[in-house]
């Protein structure tokens, strides 16, 4: 279990990819799930290598791993924040990376009023997710099912740069049975379409990742975020990054 070359990422990224493309038939979807490719603390090497094979969505954990990287790779790439949002970053993530294409792990209304500073500064609009925690983990980042509404609301009302885009989730680290948190995440966008008077199928699922990805797709995930299938292991984190910006991710 070690890093994996450029052939080894191209070969995990065409077993992913005919892998979603069969659920797509088996299960007769209007849309084939976006496919994420969670690079963080991976070298830019492995990035290009996915970009080579024409993957454009990464996603990142890290909030200054992004801004380091960002710079330095192709300007068409779509990157997912995925990580432990700190309100101290979101200037720097929306300023330092202009190809920012969402930020699927949002969880509070300090973040969400940063990132629409941020956002008028740049002169931008800003795809957002609202984390939800589905596993009722102390440890965990995510809004509570309930606080999802209003925090939904919010940025409806308050946020005017940001667009809210769907919901996402992690799911309880080490269960293998990721459903009842895969159900739970359908369960809170119903609730929220109920109250906000908004279409199911304008609100996007986040959930599924390299163990579960199949599983999230069969129960309605429309964004899933896998890592290790395409890249291999992921090399040790270094220690200066914060533990504050820990949260499992893909």
């Amino acid at each position: 279990r070690n890093m994996h070359a450029a052939p080894e990422i191209a070969r995990g990224l065409a077993t992913v990819r005919s892998t979603i493309a069969a659920l797509v038939t088996r299960l007769a979807l209007p849309v084939e799930p976006r496919l994420v490719a969670v690079s963080k603390l991976m070298p830019n090497d492995s990035i290009v290598a996915a970009y080579a094979e024409g993957q454009r969505h990464f996603g990142e954990n890290y909030a200054q791993e992004l801004c380091d990287k960002a710079p330095k790779l192709p300007q068409d790439i779509q990157w997912h924040f995925i990580g432990h949002l700190q309100s101290n970053k979101c200037k720097s993530l929306v300023a330092e990376v202009p190809n920012l294409y969402v930020v699927e792990s949002l969880d509070n209304e300090k973040c969400a009023s940063e990132l629409q500073k941020a956002c008028v500064k740049a002169g931008r609009t800003l795809r957002v997710m609202v984390q939800v925690n589905t596993s009722d983990e102390d440890s965990k980042s995510g809004t509570s099912p309930e606080g999802a509404i209003s925090l939904a609301q919010h940025i409806k009302a308050s946020c005017p740069a940001l667009n809210l885009v769907g919901l996402m989730t992690i799911g309880r680290l080490g269960d293998p049975d990721a459903s009842p948190y895969f159900r739970k995440l359908t369960e809170v966008r119903q609730a929220l379409c109920s109250s906000m008077e908004l279409d199911v199928s304008t609100v996007e699922l986040s959930m599924g990742m390299s163990s579960d990805y199949e599983l999230a797709i069969e129960m309605g995930s429309t964004n899933v975020r896998v890592g290790s299938t395409i890249f291999g292991s992921r090399p040790p984190k270094p220690a200066q990054a914060t533990a504050a910006e820990e949260t499992p991710s893909s």
